[in-house]
């Protein structure tokens, strides 16, 4: 006895069952059964062939056998027994299936099948079964029994003799590589008709114009039959000249997948569906042969690099058409098709993307411009060189892009760790995409040239420090206190942060002072809240002599302008996380309580003469000190430093003041820059609105002058 083969491979059946009325049309039922079989070998799904029509449907109870052939794609066609069945249940009680019993005499060979119904069915159907096939050799008898599941005591039996069959036409091949030929010779005897074949699932398909179709060979002698490419499936078939005569096939490369190789791949063609904007890939594939070769993706570095496989990424298939969803399609990634022991790379044939980047560098800084035409998520990560392979480093950056119509420039700033570094770029809402290198156009040839620059830089810098040496001595010797510095100002964007960190950075190394921002104490912020970590830093500056220094932009305008409405038309609690409105209720506060704003003397205001101007300023607030940075720097350092001149380092004729400032002015340039890059068209309106807000109730009262060196006047 064999192994169990599995019903699907052996069965092909129709089930008949009876109508609820005498001469009712019967329905036909495909799905009303299940089988199991036990033969002495799995076979694949057999196709058979009648030689002639069936007759009418069989009388009940009856069980009739009749020769068939089985013809499969990978073998000869060979006989086999097709048995029908007709069973009326009416008397035989209860019966849930059926069950033939095969018996190859000569070779002792058994095999046995069940037929059930997968739901019950009403006393006294008809059953009605036909089975396709079972495998005989040529001059065999078979007996086969019907029985019932369970038994009910009936029994049918028959045999069938599988008559002998002449052998087919015999013929021999000769492969001729060089030529793309096969050479067929038939041996002496009749003549044979000879002919170059696609096996295909049912049938073996002539090869197309201009090879070809059919040749007749005269016993003796032989042919040479020129192929377009060496397949699996290419077969070469023979049959006598007379009618229904017996054909030989043989398919000699299919178990010889090194004789076909690249040739399997150079007879298909590949058709790109692939869409960016819909974020899939999709390949369909024109073979010759019904093969389905598994995909998966791969991406190269370049377009004749290597691709290296993308895990996790294997294509669904259906009908020669292979789709992987939620994928960033990009000209570099690729399907690897597979099939056998060779493989083939096919690249999306269009080469439009969705999105690109490009990288520059400004100031210690890597600035990433991604443009894009569909809404996505993009994410950034500087790396390192490891080998042939950039490995990223944490922390990750991301920006997304909204929903718009047409193209849309992302910026991303990221820190230029060493001189020429890599960053890779890459869309992070998609299940896969390609990284994308990209470098700082940093030569290295011009390493010796900028540490030779460097050098001549720390030297002049050493010279200076000495030359200046009394007055640094002095500098660092006087009690200085290193006055607080509360820095105010409006949350306008993230750009519009980085510029006041940058600005408070200034404030701190270059002129000592000890700048308080919540940016940069946002555990105290947290542990107190907004307000009052703001009132605690207010009465240290009064306390130390400190400075409240406001930085002003279109932004703050327009906030100003909420206060104010929100100030007049309401009485209720303040915003308890609104640091600007609440500044500007102190102000306003101190203003009423001192009288006028000759006792303001610690209050400031400084604003980027690019991103705004002093028209910009409310008259309400012209009555503070006010500078344009970065030009007006020095005379802010005397402010903040409570001193009637700045120090001998700062003063602009000094060398040293103008490379510390140089160096400082730039990081300044480029912040504000990005912060003018983002800002809203509209930017009039601001101003309009500005003046308009200073306008709107009591205007405190003028301060006793100041000398102008101290108090830049704001008209």
């Amino acid at each position: 006895m064999g192994r169990p083969a599995p019903c699907a491979l052996l069965l092909a059946a129709v089930l008949l069952l009876a109508g609820p009325r005498a001469g009712a049309p019967r329905p036909r039922v495909t799905a009303n059964f299940a089988c199991r079989v036990r033969a002495d070998s799995a076979l694949p799904r057999p196709r058979c062939r009648q030689r002639e029509q069936d007759g009418a449907g069989l009388s009940p109870p009856a069980l009739a056998l009749s020769t068939a052939r089985l013809c499969q794609a990978s073998r000869d066609c060979q006989p086999c027994v097709r048995v029908r069945l007709a069973l009326h249940t009416a008397g035989l009680g209860s019966v849930c299936g059926l069950r033939l019993d095969f018996l190859v005499l000569g070779s002792n060979r058994a095999s046995w099948l069940k037929v059930w119904r997968k739901q019950p069915e009403a006393a006294g159907s008809l059953w009605q079964v036909q089975f396709d096939c079972f495998p005989v050799e040529s001059g065999r008898r078979v007996l086969v029994s019907l029985g019932t599941v369970p038994d009910r005591g009936l029994s049918l039996n028959r045999s069938h003799l599988v008559a002998a069959e002449p052998a087919g036409p015999k013929f021999s091949y000769a492969w001729r590589p060089e030529a793309r030929a096969i050479e067929v010779s038939v041996p002496e005897g009749p003549a044979l008709a000879v002919r170059l074949c696609h096996q295909l699932a049912l049938e073996c398909e002539e090869l197309s114009t201009p090879f070809p179709r059919q040749a007749l060979v005269s016993g003796g002698h032989s042919i040479v039959l020129p192929y377009e490419f060496l397949v699996p499936c290419l077969c070469i078939e023979a049959s006598y000249q007379h009618r229904d005569s017996l054909r030989t096939k043989l398919c000699p490369f299919q178990p010889q997948p090194e004789a076909y190789g690249s040739e399997l791949w150079a007879s298909m063609q590949f058709h790109d569906f692939s869409a960016s904007s819909e974020a899939n890939m999709l390949m369909v594939l024109s073979a010759r042969c019904p093969l389905h070769p598994t995909a998966t993706l791969c991406w190269k570095e370049s377009d004749t690099g290597a691709c290296h496989s993308v895990p996790n990424s294997t294509a669904m298939e259906s009908n020669q058409a292979y789709t992987v969803e939620k994928v960033d399609v990009h000209p570099l990634l690729c399907f690897k098709f597979s099939y056998g022991n060779s493989s083939h790379v096919e690249c999306p044939h269009r080469p439009d993307t969705a999105w690109n980047v490009s990288v520059s560098v400004r100031f210690l800084q890597l600035l990433l411009r991604v443009t894009s035409t569909v809404p996505a998520s993009f994410s950034a990560a500087l790396c390192r060189q490891q080998g042939s392979r950039c490995e990223p480093e944490a922390p990750v950056y991301t920006v997304t892009s909204p929903e718009s119509f047409g193209p849309r420039e992302l910026s991303l700033l990221l820190p230029l760790q060493i001189v020429g570094g890599c960053v890779l770029v890459w869309r992070s809402d998609v299940h896969f995409a390609r990284k994308q290198l990209l470098c700082a156009d940093v030569a290295r040839k011009r390493f010796g040239l900028l540490a030779l620059g460097l050098g001549l830089a720390l030297g002049l810098l050493g010279t200076v420090l000495l030359l200046n040496y009394r007055s640094l001595r002095k500098l660092t010797t006087a009690p200085r206190g290193r006055r607080p510095v509360l820095l105010v100002y409006s949350p306008d964007s993230e750009e519009h942060k980085v510029l006041v960190c940058t600005l408070a950075d200034v404030l701190c190394s270059a002129l000592g002072c000890d700048v308080r921002l919540d940016l940069w104490e946002a555990g105290s912020v947290g542990r107190l809240g907004a307000l009052p970590w703001l009132y605690v830093q207010r009465e240290r500056v009064a306390r130390e002599q400190g400075t409240v220094l406001i930085l002003w932009s279109q932004g703050s305008a327009r906030l100003y302008q909420l206060w104010r409405g929100a100030a007049a038309g309401s009485s209720g609690s303040p915003d308890p996380h609104d640091l600007f409105g609440a500044a500007m209720s102190c102000l306003q506060s101190e203003l009423q309580v001192g009288g006028g704003a000759g006792q303001l003397g610690d209050w400031a205001l400084a604003y980027f003469g690019e991103l705004c101007s002093r028209r910009d300023v409310p008259p309400a607030l012209c009555l503070l000190p006010c500078y344009r940075l970065p030009r007006e720097l020095p005379g802010l350092a005397c402010l903040l430093q409570g001193s009637a001149r700045p120090p001998a380092w700062l003063r602009p004729s000094t060398l040293l003041h103008r490379l510390l400032m140089s160096e400082k002015r730039k990081s300044l340039q480029g912040r504000v820059e990005l912060c003018r890059l983002q800002q809203p068209e509209g930017a009039p309106l601001a101003r309009l609105a500005a003046h308009q807000v200073g306008s709107v109730g009591p205007s405190p009262r003028a301060p006793p002058a100041r000398p102008a060196s101290q108090r830049p006047s704001c008209t």
